[in-house]
């Protein structure tokens, strides 16, 4: 008989969960929402069905509520089946709760209640408001007081970014902070910066700022006449340079590089005239423009054609020349055009370079040629008929004297008998 009642003790304090015709889930609920308990029967023989808290108080036994706890409500009442309703679930909820069904012997088995806390606050903190280009900024998403520990995940846009986390606990909930460093360009200036929290209280919780970025300005020069035609002699040039910035460029310069401004072209702010093209206005003008960030610029690059030049170039154009190697990284920023600087002016200069060479080549073969066969054939010749003349005191004495004179023609002549 002991032993019996001990069995009977064993049975119902170590929670057998294979309990006989007793049937249970274990529940999941977020903080502040409903929790259902129910305790199912298999086979019904009419036996009492009853629920116990954690702390083994009954909350309900058959239909009746033992329990001064007005969150519980029953749900549904049978042979089968007691179903119990908890509103406003709170930490202190958490545990296991027990079904006892009083059969001989009596059977029991329990169901676990386990509380879910969302992040209480979540929080963006950037270490500078405002950011200058190539500056590498830290910035910190904290979500507070959760359970369990959230996972915090970052997003550039819509790139996915990766920071690192820290945990921290207090009591039963989580504190979880995330760092990100961030390198910061021209082109993340009004991007927003989120940050979204992956936890099983809650979904598409996030936050985001909006990243506030400085940089040196965007130079572009644009040629407004002749609309992509020659730049002939007599006809007029304009120019027109547009500067983009953050803050906006407010000091903006035409120049002529490495060389005076001619003084018949007309700067009035951004726009460059000049009204009489000529010969002597072929050059590189630049358009310079600056910020409290930096400076920037964009060149032209001006050929000036004959009138009778009528040939359209296929391609017109000119590019952007960076200021340093870092503008390499942000890529061709002007879409400007220059006065035919374009594939006519270097086709040009490559076909009369090539026959300038061919010629001056040829010439200087020749005259190595020529020299050489001169140098082969060239002699001294001499004559003997003023020789021994170089000692005669006058002229009439040299010629008597002249080898090749009076004396030696008379030992020339022949006698005839």
């Amino acid at each position: 008989m002991l032993m019996f009642c001990i069995g009977q003790l064993l049975n119902l304090d170590t929670g057998n969960r294979d309990g006989q015709n007793l049937v249970t889930e274990d529940v999941t609920v977020v903080e502040g929402d409903v929790a259902t308990i129910s305790c199912r029967v298999k086979n019904s023989d009419d036996s009492v069905i009853q629920l116990l808290n954690p702390n083994r108080q009954t909350i309900y036994f058959r239909d009746f509520r033992p329990l001064k706890d007005s969150r519980f409500q029953l749900v549904n009442f049978s042979n089968s089946e007691l179903r119990v309703s908890l509103t406003n679930v709170s930490i202190s909820d958490e545990g296991r709760y027990f079904c006892q069904l009083y059969t001989d012997p009596p059977q029991e088995i329990y169901t676990t209640i386990t509380v879910l806390v969302p992040p209480r606050n979540l929080v963006i903190d950037i270490q500078k408001e405002i950011a200058v280009e190539g500056e590498e900024i830290e910035l910190n998403c904290t979500a507070m007081a959760s359970r369990p520990a959230t996972t915090i995940r970052w997003f550039k846009g819509n790139k996915e970014l990766t920071g690192k986390s820290e945990v921290e606990q207090w009591s039963d909930m989580y504190t979880v902070t995330s760092q990100l460093l961030l390198k910061v360009g021209r082109e993340d200036d009004g991007v927003p910066v989120i940050c979204l929290v992956d936890h099983p209280a809650v979904k598409d919780l996030q936050t985001q700022r909006y990243l506030e970025v400085m940089y040196k300005p965007q130079v572009r020069v644009s040629q407004n006449y002749p609309v992509q035609g020659l730049t002939r002699e007599g006809e007029p040039l304009e120019l027109t340079c547009a500067a983009f910035g953050k803050p906006q460029p407010t000091d903006m310069r035409w120049l002529r590089v490495d060389d005076e401004m001619p003084q018949h072209v007309v700067v009035s702010g951004s726009n460059l005239l000049i009204s009489n093209l000529n010969k002597t206005d072929n050059g590189t003008y630049r358009c310079e423009a600056s910020n409290a960030v930096g400076k920037s610029h964009a060149d032209y690059m001006l050929f000036v054609y004959d009138t009778t030049a009528t040939t359209e170039p296929a391609v017109h154009g000119f590019t952007q020349l960076p200021n340093s190697a870092e503008e390499l990284d942000y890529g061709d920023l002007s879409d400007s055009r220059a006065g035919e600087e374009g594939s006519i002016r270097s086709v040009d200069h490559a076909v009369v370079g090539g026959v300038v060479a061919v010629v001056v080549f040829a010439m200087l073969c020749l005259l190595i040629i020529l020299g050489r066969y001169f140098a082969r054939h060239k002699g001294t010749y001499f004559t003997h008929e003023a020789k021994g003349a170089d000692d005669a005191a006058d002229a009439d004495t040299a010629i008597i004297n002249a080898e090749g004179g009076q004396n030696n023609s008379e030992e020339k002549k022949e006698y005839f008998i």
